[in-house]
């Protein structure tokens, strides 16, 4: 689908120019009702994040997250694409063109869950074995840790698939105390992470444990509701 702005050529910003913070000209990212309630619409029409201005640390975030049916280039005929991105830090547009450096708990059709390096690191515990006729990294309470980003892989996948079916809603949580974070689906906990780390500029690496919290435009419609956040002290009892 091509898109009359000035100066874009590209869908997914990589070669693109950045349209800039508070520029939404084709409403990208907008507020509907839904049985008198608000939902956030994604159109995901272009690349772009809505980002909050406060940073956050040891927090636990809940939504509930859909698919919508339409997508776009460059992703026409790949899954379905959307993010949370957290712990972001420093310049936006940093990543790609788009985002800010942070880490990701993805949220792509079939994939729900899975990590995404987008600067910074983390430790899992992994193993790479064969999943989707590809051989991965995939999260196993079990294993060894592994670790991901800064130079090491930049994908983890979940444990498995607790996506709910296209078009209903599912309940996405994110747990983060310190350095370790929780990718939750659904009720279940498809990913336990450790030791986030960012590299500072000369070299040394040292904890990421806060920052700014992104919603991705990443080529799908998507909808959000129901988002909520509340500091904690402790993993909550359920997902200890």
């Amino acid at each position: 689908m091509s898109v009359n702005l000035p100066g874009y050529t590209s869908p997914d910003g990589i070669t693109g120019i950045p349209l800039g913070l508070h520029n939404d000209p084709l409403n990208v990212f907008s507020v509907m009702q839904e049985n008198g309630a608000p939902v956030l619409r994604i159109s995901g029409q272009i690349y772009g994040g809505l980002s909050t201005k406060q940073e956050y640390g040891n927090y636990h975030f809940k939504a509930e997250f859909k698919w919508g049916i339409r997508k776009y280039e460059p992703r026409l005929n790949d899954k379905r694409d959307n993010g949370i991105l957290y712990h972001a830090k420093g310049r936006h547009g940093a990543f790609w063109n788009v985002w800010m450096l942070s880490q990701e708990m993805q949220i792509q059709e079939s994939d729900m869950g899975d990590y995404f390096a987008l600067g910074p690191g983390m430790d899992i515990r992994a193993t790479y074995r064969a999943a989707d006729n590809e051989t991965e990294w995939i999260y196993t309470p079990t294993a060894y840790f592994q670790p991901f980003g800064m130079g090491q892989p930049g994908r983890c996948r979940r444990s498995r698939n607790n996506e709910n079916p296209l078009g209903q809603w599912n309940t996405v949580e994110l747990i983060c105390l310190g350095q370790k974070s929780l990718h939750i689906v659904n009720g279940e906990v498809v990913m336990v992470l450790e030791n986030s780390r960012e590299k500072k500029p000369d070299g040394s690496t040292s904890p990421l444990t806060d920052g700014k919290i992104q919603l991705q435009s990443e080529a799908a419609e998507a909808y959000y509701r129901n988002i909520l956040i509340r500091p904690i002290t402790e993993i909550p009892a359920e997902y200890r």
